[in-house]
């Protein structure tokens, strides 16, 4: 579930992700009433799956003692069995790790290599199971942006837990948007073709893999929106950037499924001279407050 995008542009970084965490919980189903038949087999039980929302969750995330860098997470709301905990929750702990390294300023692929550890070790602390997962259960997906010291343009890192601990890089010496989470409506929007799309057609046409290849590309040449990331400003990544996740959960509220994005949007951007700045944060207060 969640949505969570970052924009690399020449003028900085920015992060955008929503506020929703979803939990599913079961309702019996009283079974048809029907006559009982000595020596029957008892039916299975039914169940109701029941999606709750709860949409203030934290899931742009920083840290007091690396102001160059931000990161945000999708995919496993929480960590641990019995006493779940969200990533935002870890935060305090993040920083007493941080200050063990005894590294004033890390670089952003040092960072993300730290997020990978720290947050690996909750994770098996929390009795989640280990790589490779199982269908019903997501990893815990972080998204690492920052800028090092003295260079021009910014980094975007990823990793996964369990599954990628190492970093990824995204965007190596190019300008573009990373995103993760429920992506569907944003692939659509951005690439001009659901994701899905292509192992439809390659289903209903009988289609063999070098020419779903081509179909591809021919949708890549096509419909991709055509944004001249490199060139952008700021102020357009901040709004562009708010406007994909904001869309997403807008459409989700008209339709029959599972709505995993949600809430306020939090924005922040990352400069080389300014580091990590909140534009767009939801804040505590009391009920019904602003």
């Amino acid at each position: 579930m969640s949505l969570g995008v970052v924009f690399k542009s020449p003028e900085g970084l920015v992060l955008a992700a929503d506020s929703r965490v979803t939990v599913t919980g079961t309702l019996p189903v009283s079974p048809t009433l029907a006559p009982v038949v000595p020596g029957a087999p008892t039916p299975p039980a039914v169940v109701q799956l029941l999606p709750a929302y709860f949409d203030s969750a934290t899931k742009l995330l920083s840290v007091k003692s690396q102001r160059h860098i931000g990161f945000l997470t999708y995919g496993a709301g929480s960590i641990g069995q019995t006493e779940p905990r969200t990533a935002h929750g870890y935060i305090p702990e993040l920083e007493t790790h941080l200050a063990t390294q005894g590294t004033d300023r890390l670089s952003v692929e040092a960072f993300a290599r730290e997020v990978s550890t720290f947050y690996l070790q909750q994770w098996t602390t929390g009795g989640m199971p280990l790589a490779p997962l199982p269908p019903n259960i997501q990893p815990m997906i972080f998204l690492i942006a920052g800028f090092d010291e003295g260079e021009p343009h910014g980094k975007v890192f990823e990793v996964s837990i369990p599954n990628q601990l190492d970093p990824v890089e995204h965007h190596r010496g190019t300008f573009g948007i990373i995103w993760g989470g429920m992506t569907q409506f944003l692939e659509r929007f951005l690439n001009g073709v659901d994701p899905q799309a292509a192992e439809i057609a390659k289903t209903t046409l009988n289609l063999d893999d070098a020419q779903v290849n081509t179909l591809k590309q021919k949708w890549m040449e096509s419909l991709v929106l055509a944004v001249p990331y490199q060139f952008l400003p700021l102020q357009d990544c901040v709004d562009m950037a708010t406007f994909l996740v904001s869309i997403t959960s807008e459409i989700q509220t008209w339709m029959v499924s599972i709505r995993g994005v949600g809430g306020d949007v939090d924005v922040a951007t990352i400069t080389r001279t300014e580091g990590f700045v909140p534009i767009s944060q939801k804040h505590i207060h009391s009920w019904g407050g602003d």
